[in-house]
């Protein structure tokens, strides 16, 4: 026998290769399926997924098309600048957040380091502007104002400023050309928000994270015509980051050119005039509170008569909205916004809400005629009217004896109106009315009022019409607190208190005559009044007021005409129309505001007129001044600044004269016209879609008063630069603008000086 042991297998390893082969092959079974499902069943849209992982996009922003006046005369267009931008993405990757880097970069551009880190914060509900109110995933603009040196030292030393660029970058200007500011019409950008690209995701126009965006005026009302679409390329890259090949690209698309209705020119001249019938104003002694006029704000409104398209809208206070361009600064928001700043960023063309005073007697005796009275009557023009112990006084106690509603409208009698109303408000049942007809109430609903007149800007506010269901929804969202503080022999505040709460919702014949006058709750908008006085101008068609004149491609292709709509009629016949036109002719030449059209040529550019001096609570008279001739209806008002003829006439037949040629003596100087009748034909559109410019003067108004040499006072400052004072005339004997001053003032000789608060006395 040997000692060596057996070699063979013993059944007990043979089971135990059999069992391990058995899990090889699975497992070899299973990575195999496994492979064939990920590679074959599921091979496209994981090879899809892994594409999309190792793909880079690089937006290119598309250039915005630009804003141009009827001629082809840039109001807002685009320029490149040197923006300097810090990425938050890259500055939160540093232990201090970034605060040493964005200090160094004060340093370079001349800042201060807050001013910096405020720029470059989030905005949310408790960070005040300046503050980033877009993606926090795209750069940040820190100044669009770097010089080349700046840019070069922040590009040579990129080590010392991660997460900073400096790029030649094209952003928004807003031209001023011929000195026109224009600003609360064209408005103003800034970038879009997280909010704003997930509610536009699935539109037709979905926002980039570059995306600048309208927040008000045309930019924002023509904002996806203006902002084309961005151009994306799509690179791909390893897991390192480099660049192996480009994956495809989506072509950038300018944005379209808006043409507009509007003329620099008389933009300019309509702005300046406003201005100075403000500075003017506040020169004048207001009789009622023995102070001088505040003259606060103001609006005008140029609009062709027979289509509605505006020629030129100024609100006073305005802005220079290059100062949203590249981001704000506190400085400029706080003027903006501010609650001394007398909030300029407001329209008040389309959002100043007053009073309309005697511009609105046109709706009155419309009203009338319908309710039965003959336009040619015989009414009383008493110097007073009485009801229920109380006075109201027509304007100076003045008395006229019987005359006609055309008359009436020429001398402006309130005491007319207040009879006409009185009678038909008794005649709907005074106090306790069944089924009443409301006349004069229905009357400034069918002329528009108390709804938007739908002009082609945003938040456009629709005034009120005080009719029975306004005053019964004011009592019930107001009787509670009435009841509350109200009382019968307390103050006057208290008295009115507790009268709310008692009949607050009833039409009392005090409501009824104070409105017929355009008084007591009425409100109205410059651009209403515009529209119902074109609408006469025009034999009756109420237009929707439009800026906007076309769309143009950026490669001219394609023109897209925004043409004149209407909403409406005017509820007068042809007759009556033609009477109330001859009326209104005749407050020109005749009646309150006679005194700021002499030597206007009547006879070759008929002129109609309506003056208003409106009276609000606590606070003095609001000017208002409605006139048209064939082409053009014009309507400025001044908050606080007396009346009608004295304050704004001399603005507006200034315009007039700048219109047409006119000079203060009569005479039409067709050369020296700015716009003798409204621009039809949209500027001339070149084959590879430019449109070229004609030549602009520095300043409009500087080439009408060729004579003074303009002060730096006499310009229209935007706010913050506005002065006080009102300039004195010059003194160099002939000189246009030497006439123009001596034309101006807010009360003067037959001019209206408001009245007692006899007026809002409820009866």
């Amino acid at each position: 026998m040997t000692n060596i042991p057996e070699t063979g297998r013993s059944t007990r390893v043979q089971i135990r290769l059999v069992v391990i082969q058995v899990l090889v092959l699975s497992l070899l079974g299973t990575l195999g399926g496994r492979l064939w499902y990920l590679q074959i069943r599921q091979g496209d849209e994981y090879a899809e997924e892994a594409s999309g992982n190792h793909v880079q996009q690089v937006v290119q922003p598309a250039p915005r098309g630009s804003i141009l006046d009827a001629r082809g005369v840039a109001l807002a267009d685009n320029e490149t600048r040197l923006v300097v931008s810090a990425s938050r993405t890259d500055l939160l990757k540093m232990k201090d957040d970034g605060e040493a880097v964005l200090t160094k970069l004060a340093g370079v551009l001349g800042m201060q380091p807050k001013d910096v880190m405020d720029k470059v914060r989030l905005c949310d509900a408790e960070t005040p502007q300046p503050c980033w109110n877009g993606s926090p995933y795209q750069p940040i603009p820190v100044t669009d104002e770097a010089t080349p040196k700046q840019a070069l030292q922040i590009r040579e030393r990129a080590e010392d400023f991660p997460g900073i660029t400096a790029e030649p970058m094209a952003v928004r200007r807003y031209a001023s050309p011929g000195k026109a500011n224009t600003g609360q019409v064209l408005g103003y950008l800034s970038p879009v928000t997280d909010e704003e690209i997930e509610k536009a995701k699935d539109t037709d126009s979905p926002f980039l994270r570059s995306d600048q965006v309208g927040r008000s005026g045309l930019e924002r009302q023509y904002d996806k015509a203006l902002r084309g679409k961005a151009g994306v390329t799509r690179y791909e890259v390893d897991n390192l980051g480099r660049v192996i090949g480009e994956a495809e690209s989506d072509p950038g698309i300018p944005g379209s050119n808006l043409v507009t209705s509007l003329d620099a020119r008389v933009q300019r001249v309509a702005e300046y005039e406003l201005n100075e019938a403000m500075k003017a104003a506040r020169k004048e002694m207001d009789r009622n509170t023995n102070r001088l006029y505040e003259a606060d704000a103001g609006a005008v409104v140029v609009m062709e008569a027979k289509t509605g398209r505006v020629v030129a809208m100024a609100s006073n206070p305005t802005y220079d909205p290059n100062a949203w361009v590249g981001g704000i600064t506190a400085k400029d928001y706080k003027k903006l916004t501010g609650k001394d700043s007398n909030y300029p960023l407001l329209n008040r063309a389309i959002q100043g809400q007053a009073a309309p005073g005697s511009i609105f007697k046109v709706i009155s005796s419309s009203a009338a005629v319908e309710a039965g009275y003959d336009f040619d009557g015989g009414y009383d023009c008493s110097s007073s009217y009485s009801v229920g112990g109380q006075v109201f006084k027509n304007f100076e106690s003045a008395s006229y004896g019987s005359i006609s509603l055309g008359r009436a409208l020429e001398l402006s009698c309130d005491t007319v109106y207040y009879r006409l109303a009185h009678q038909e408000w008794k005649k709907d049942g005074g106090m306790q009315p069944e089924k009443p007809n409301d006349y004069f109430y229905k009357a400034a609903h069918e002329f528009g009022l108390g709804e938007e007149t739908g002009i082609d800007l945003p938040n456009e506010v629709t005034g009120r019409v005080p009719d029975r269901q306004w005053k019964q929804d004011y009592w019930e969202a107001n009787k509670d607190a009435w009841c509350k503080t109200g009382k019968k022999d307390g103050s006057y505040v208290e008295k009115l208190a507790y009268e709310g709460c008692l009949e607050g919702n009833k039409m009392r014949a005090g409501d009824a005559i104070n409105y017929s006058i355009g008084q007591g709750d009425t409100l109205v908008t410059p651009i209403q009044m515009a529209t119902i006085y074109g609408a006469i101008a025009n034999g009756g068609t109420l237009y929707d007021p439009t800026i906007g004149k076309a769309i143009v491609s950026p490669d001219g292709k394609k023109v897209e005409e925004i043409e004149p709509e209407a909403h409406g009629k005017l509820p007068i016949s042809k007759t009556t129309l033609a009477k109330m036109d001859d009326a209104l002719a005749g407050v020109a030449t005749r009646g309150t505001a006679a005194w700021r059209f002499e030597g206007w040529p009547q006879d070759e550019i008929p002129m109609h007129a309506k003056t208003g001096t409106a009276e609000v609570h606590g606070k003095q008279t609001t000017s208002w001044f409605a006139t048209y001739t064939d082409d053009y209806t014009i309507v400025m008002t001044i908050s606080q600044g007396g009346t009608g003829s004295g304050a704004s006439g001399p603005a507006v037949r200034n315009i007039y004269d700048a219109l047409y040629g006119v000079s203060d003596e009569g005479e039409i100087d067709k050369k020296k016209a700015l716009l003798p009748q409204p621009q039809v034909k949209l500027p001339t559109i070149k084959a590879d879609g430019t449109i070229p410019a004609p030549k602009m003067s520095k300043d409009a108004v500087k080439d009408l008063q060729p004579e003074e040499k303009a002060s730096p006072e006499d310009e229209y400052a935007p706010v913050g630069e506005q002065q006080q004072g009102a300039t004195p005339p010059a003194q160099n004997g002939d000189g246009r603008a030497t006439r123009r001053h001596r034309r101006r003032g807010g009360g003067g000789r037959r001019g209206r000086t408001g009245t007692s608060g006899s007026r809002r006395t409820r009866a």
